[in-house]
């Protein structure tokens, strides 16, 4: 096996795009921080300290919300440098500070204009439900958000279907226009003509790029490429891949590595959409997706016709190139996790080394094509414990130090790699996985 025989890593060859996005994220949130704050000191001192702070946490909670919109708009910029996993984990992040924020606000006002009014805290909510209609709209968006707050806890999310999660978490958009009325009726802060335009221009950014990033780049999209199904083939028993054809495809910014969320308009599927990442690089003329038949929407695929009309929306994902450093590669894929793998293949310029887990090796699809395109490719099959261990990743990989490391596969399996790259101190750069989820 061709190696690098060498423990220190090689100096990268490429910018670290997922940090230049991480300070573009912060440098915004950070400027709009400091628009706020200048908001409040213009505005001048509240009553008491309590309501000064209950104010400032209203605002923060405006700002996050803005933020959330911004982090579920699925903005090729971001996506394609950060990846889905990662906005949806900042997203779900974001979430929660909400939430406290809201909470700060809500306990600080009240109990603020209650020292104020020398009632009762019980009796001062009644007082400004009674007294400002914009407060009772607040109580409303308050007590949604603590509905979608707890159903987004991990435990919730288990145990709740993937559809009423989502219908739940639409009310998300309730919550932004109850919000928007409550700080524009009752807010003092926003009230001078400045800090309204400030206000309009924030939120319409945000609602103006999640329309454009969910709504109307999609539609433009597919009315653009007019994707149909254009063959089907049979890779195992349950794995099928899917070739779509198109006008203009080569047109289409598509790279190896990505996904899109596929909507097939058959009788009985188009009503259901499904990530799945493309499993070859797109070549102006075909995009193909493979799957496995485990689930209703997977298995629906044998069944599909030639010339069935294709609605998708991306492409999406930073599992490309565009965010490798170094020129050579450690490819891991486990199961169906290895049709990015072999799409990867395709763009990838230096030596590669692909370790294929599967339970037996008869399970491994696409392997013929991925001997095909990579100088080494090993198949792990067999009981699993130790395959992915530092000891046995530096045994296969000698020189993954000067690798780029792109794993996709079972949880359990992409877990225990990324635990192995930690403790090989592989640099955080170098090592790519996504899981393709998607936030809202």
């Amino acid at each position: 096996m061709t190696t690098i025989q060498n423990r220190q890593a090689a100096a990268p060859t490429a910018p670290d795009r997922r940090s230049t996005a991480r300070i573009a994220l912060l440098a915004a949130l950070g400027v709009n921080v400091l628009i706020v704050a200048a908001l409040v000191v213009v505005t001048g001192a509240s009553p008491n300290l309590m309501i000064t702070l209950g104010r400032i946490a209203g605002l923060v909670a405006g700002l996050l919300m803005a933020c959330q919109f911004l982090l579920i708009a699925r903005l090729p910029w971001l996506d394609e440098r950060l990846g889905m996993d990662r906005l949806t984990s900042y997203h779900r992040w974001t979430g929660f500070s909400l939430m406290w924020a809201l909470l700060a606000h809500v306990a600080l006002i009240v109990a603020g204009y209650a020292q104020h009014d020398a009632h009762d805290v019980i009796s001062e909510v009644f007082v400004l439900s009674d007294t400002f209609t914009g407060v009772f709209l607040a109580i409303i968006a308050f007590l949604l958000v603590v509905v979608v707050g707890a159903t987004s806890a991990r435990i919730a999310r288990r145990r709740l279907p993937y559809e009423t999660w989502h219908a739940i978490h639409l009310l998300t958009y309730a919550i932004v226009a109850l919000a928007f009325t409550h700080q524009f009726i009752s807010g003092t802060t926003i009230a001078s003509t400045g800090g309204r335009i400030y206000w309009i221009l924030l939120w319409g950014t945000a609602i103006g790029l999640l329309l454009t990033g969910r709504v109307i780049r999609p539609l433009l999209r597919n009315r653009r490429y007019q994707l149909r199904v254009a063959g089907i083939v049979h890779e195992s028993p349950n794995v099928v891949s899917v070739y779509i054809e198109g006008r203009n495809l080569h047109e289409l910014p598509a790279r190896a590595g990505q996904f899109f969320v596929w909507r097939f308009l058959a009788k009985g599927m188009w009503h259901r959409a499904n990530p799945f990442s493309l499993s070859a690089a797109p070549d102006g003329r075909y995009l193909r997706l493979t799957a496995k038949a485990v689930g209703t929407a997977s298995a629906a695929l044998r069944e599909l016709k030639v010339g069935t009309r294709v609605y998708a929306e991306g492409p999406y994902g930073a599992f490309t190139t565009a965010n490798q450093v170094h020129p050579h590669a450690l490819l891991i894929a486990g199961g169906v996790g290895v049709t990015p793998i072999r799409a990867l293949l395709e763009e990838i310029q230096g030596h590669v080394v692909v370790l294929y887990r599967v339970r037996d090796e008869r399970d491994a699809v696409l392997l013929d094509e991925l001997r095909a395109l990579a100088p080494v490719v090993r198949v792990l099959s067999g009981p699993s414990a130790g395959q992915f261990t530092p000891e046995s990743l530096r045994y296969l990989v000698p020189d993954v130090w000067s690798r780029d490391v792109f794993v996709c596969g079972p949880a359990a399996m992409t877990n225990a790699v990324l635990a192995s790259m930690r403790e090989l101190e592989v640099p955080a750069r170098q090592v790519h996985a996504e899981k393709f989820s998607l936030a809202g």
